[in-house]
């Protein structure tokens, strides 16, 4: 009954991917077998980063008018959303917003705007000013995440502190037309190297249950194997009004802690946090991630939605029995 689960320890043990059979399988395991995967993944998390995991926020600076379509988006000019619009909020209340981050746990604080890229000139300025000061007068890691980037950006953005840019591929490459034609992915795959390149670690992940297919979720995991990026959001689709995927539905909390297990297996010495869609998607299995895989997990709001109560989820933690690494 239990050779699958082992031959999955084994190769992952060994850094070899699961083939694309067994990685479906994995995406369709049932009882005692997923139980088993589940016990794979849960020691393949434990063997890199023991009982502790850590904790991220961030902060929606910039919001809404963003010129890409992206179908699961509230902020997207194409889309009839309520969500908030303003301009790049001021020095203040981004340090201010690193510094409660800080007091609350978390080891790594986005700096997350609308828009298809952050030009130079005073927006830029003021990113890299605060970029500074949170590196000056805080202990957490500061990150960015200013959508498509160049070179001369990545470069500034090292040098005024930035520890990790954060930019997800969203979906697999093969399904990525039906999400958003405003720009190719590509793209986005190369703001993954531009920021590697200039020194920075990258976070860098997807959306899941945006319509694609179980072969989809697997070609989107291989693809950031092949990238190398340094730790990996999963978030499972809230559905927002206004949004072209207002409607839909497509995963059960089940499935949601399947993809967890088959990106830990894949990647198993990655950093993987679960974020957007947690409290919706996984409802009462939430602390099963840990079990499924993830060493971390998102706390507080989203861009556009809110997060659960934060004692809430350091209860969680508690009844999890996992350990919050302090913010350095």
């Amino acid at each position: 009954m239990f050779s699958f689960p082992s031959t999955l320890y084994q190769k992952a043990k060994q850094r070899i991917a699961p083939s694309l059979d067994e990685a479906l399988q994995i995406l369709q395991a049932q009882g005692a077998e997923l139980t088993a995967i589940f016990a794979v993944s849960q020691a393949l998390r434990e063997e890199s980063f023991g009982n502790s995991i850590d904790l991220c926020s961030i902060i929606n600076a910039k919001s809404g008018r963003c010129a890409e379509n992206c179908a699961f988006c509230a902020q997207s000019s194409h889309h009839a959303s309520t969500a908030p619009v303003f301009a790049l909020k001021s020095q203040e209340e981004i340090v201010s917003g690193a510094q409660q981050a800080a007091n609350d746990g978390s080891h790594c604080y986005g700096i997350v705007t609308s828009g298809t890229r952050v030009k130079a000139g005073e927006e830029f300025e003021r990113i890299l000013a605060s970029l500074r000061e949170i590196r000056a007068t805080t202990s957490i890691d500061p990150s960015a995440s200013l959508g498509i980037l160049d070179p001369a950006n990545a470069a500034a953005l090292a040098a005024a502190g930035c520890v990790t840019y954060h930019h997800n591929l969203e979906t697999a490459r093969s399904f990525f037309p039906q999400i958003c034609t405003t720009h190719d992915y590509e793209e986005d795959v190369q703001t993954v190297r531009v920021a590697k390149s200039a020194g920075m670690k990258v976070c860098c992940g997807g959306i899941f249950g945006l319509g694609e297919s179980l072969e989809q979720r697997v070609e989107l995991c291989l693809t950031l194997r092949e990238l190398d990026v340094d730790s990996i959001p999963l978030n499972f689709l809230n559905p927002i009004p206004g949004t072209p995927l207002a409607d839909l539905r497509q995963l059960t909390p089940l499935d949601c802690l399947r993809i967890i297990a088959l990106f830990r297996i894949v990647h198993p010495t990655k950093r993987l946090s679960v974020c957007g869609g947690r409290e919706p998607n996984l409802r009462d299995l939430q602390s099963w991630i840990f079990m499924a895989g993830a060493s971390g997990t998102m706390i507080g709001n989203y861009l556009t939605t809110t997060g659960r109560d934060r004692e809430t989820d350091l209860q969680m933690f508690r009844d999890a029995e996992v350990s919050v690494n302090v913010c350095r």
